[in-house]
């Protein structure tokens, strides 16, 4: 039997950044996802219990809860909060709370999720760049001004108009979970005519709305592929579980090779755990695409770290990607 997902209401926010850690035991995971194939191993993990076939093998039972959440806010709060163990969002969440936790809880990343291009779509005809965006537009994100949509928008202002404008477009922003993004750019009948999405929402409204055009890639900011989805923890859950870590990210290694090597069973697995609406051989096409790397080393991260520190988004200057990263064989390779 397959464990449902549990919506959890964000409460208590940044204010909680000191409130009292619960008492952990290993074999206890509770895992905060969001939407979309960017989260697409923790699907394949979840579908096929892979953490817990791990945990086995190790010699821990571990017990797997599932939260759906959405935005960086909403999932910072629940891992502050003692909701969840593991927070899945964007790089830049992931930056704002290891520099706002350094000393207290001490949050860093425990893998990524892989690398995906993030199309910044809109139905403007007029918008061809980031510099045709005027007043009348507005663009959907998961999270105003800390997800990592937001922060890539702001490094590509930056890139743009000189570090000193990066925040130049977040007024046009606006926070709105991504399938009703998806679902307003394609109807387009409401004010949002742009979304700073991921896959499969960006590939449906490209699909759906013949005005529907990218604006702008995460690689083009990144200057490549890079990871812009992750998953954190406090340093107290990873020290307390190391066997419970070890079986995650052994998981999430394992669905990474079975996204990469056999698409349809990883779409198939998407589509049982998320019930999306979409078709089978159009999700097995997105996920087949040669720019989605499925791995859980991250890939270059620092820059969008080092932009953040240069804008004053965070105080902490890192040095490397080691920085704000547990260490672990798996990532190694990482950067």
């Amino acid at each position: 039997m397959r464990l449902p997902f549990r919506p959890i209401a964000a409460a208590l926010g940044l204010a909680t950044l000191i409130a009292a850690a619960p008492v952990y035991a290993e074999g206890k995971l509770r895992i905060a996802q969001q939407f979309g194939i960017t989260y697409l191993l923790l699907n394949v993990a979840q579908d096929q219990k892979l953490i817990e076939k791990h945990g086995r093998q190790l010699g821990v039972p571990v017990t797997v809860e599932w939260v759906q959440l959405s935005g960086g806010n909403a999932v910072n709060d629940a891992l502050l909060s003692g909701s969840i163990d593991v927070a899945g969002a964007g790089l830049g969440p992931l930056l704002t709370i290891w520099d706002r936790t350094a000393g207290r809880q001490n949050v860093k990343g425990v893998a990524s999720l892989g690398n995906f291009p993030y199309y910044l779509v809109s139905t403007n005809p007029q918008v061809k760049t980031i510099a045709d965006f005027t007043d009348k537009d507005r663009i959907a994100l998961p999270a105003v001004t800390v997800s990592v949509q937001a922060r890539v928008l702001q490094m590509a202002a930056a890139q743009r108009w000189g570090k000193a404008e990066y925040a130049r477009l977040d007024r046009l922003t606006q926070t709105v979970p991504h399938p009703d993004a998806a679902a307003a750019v394609i109807a387009g009948r409401t004010e949002i005519n742009s979304h700073f999405a991921t896959p499969p929402f960006q590939e449906q409204e490209l699909a759906a709305n013949p005005k529907a055009h990218i604006v702008l890639s995460s690689y083009d900011v990144q200057g490549g592929p890079g990871s812009l989805t992750v998953l954190y923890a406090t340093e107290k859950y990873v020290k307390e579980n190391p066997q419970t870590t070890r079986a995650f990210i052994d998981a999430l290694a394992e669905a990474a090779e079975l996204a990469t090597k056999h698409p349809e069973l990883a779409a198939d697995a998407y589509l049982r755990v998320t019930k999306a609406k979409i078709d089978r051989a159009e999700l097995v096409k997105i996920i087949r695409n040669p720019q989605f790397q499925y791995t859980v080393a991250p890939r270059n991260t620092l820059g969008l770290a080092q932009f953040l520190y240069q804008a004053g988004a965070i105080k902490k200057q890192p040095a490397s990607w080691q920085d704000y990263f547990f260490p672990n064989p798996a990532l190694a390779p990482g950067s």
